[in-house]
């Protein structure tokens, strides 16, 4: 991992833009810090639609850093799903931002998520393997 405020080489940022403040917030941060070049930011729709070249150049990149909004956590499950680790891993309403499903942010809690996202974090976040469900008529004993 590289110091928090330096751009890294080949630094990918993802956020989940879901249907809320917390996720405007995510997306507007990652842009702000694509701006910032702190890194550059990526689709992870992409990553979700199974893109194999993004996957495959995500995978060799030398850092992830996702930003969700909630707990529900879609960017990391997106992630996850495609086994792919993550270096920084911020969820918005962690930060003591109440979701809600209006779309204005403020300012403030846009720099709430940035100095976040910068802060050091010690190691990678392990792949969660998603649980295979059982094909009806092919289930497993």
């Amino acid at each position: 991992m590289t110091d928090e405020s330096q751009p890294a080489p080949n630094r990918l940022i993802f956020c989940c833009s879901g249907a809320s403040n917390v996720g405007v917030l995510s997306f507007q941060a990652a842009i702000r810090l694509a701006r910032e070049g702190f890194g550059n930011f990526s689709c992870i729709a992409g990553i979700g639609s199974r893109n194999m070249p993004m996957i495959r150049a995500t995978k060799m990149a030398g850092e992830r850093v996702v930003i969700d909004g909630c707990p529900i956590g879609c960017g990391r499950k997106i992630m996850d799903a495609n086994l792919i680790p993550i270096d920084r891993y911020v969820i918005v309403t962690e930060l003591g931002i109440d979701k809600t499903h209006d779309f204005d942010v403020d300012d403030s809690d846009i720099g709430i998520v940035l100095e976040a996202v910068k802060r050091p974090q010690e190691g990678t976040l392990p792949v969660k393997r998603p649980r295979e469900k059982p094909v009806k008529g092919n289930e497993r004993s």
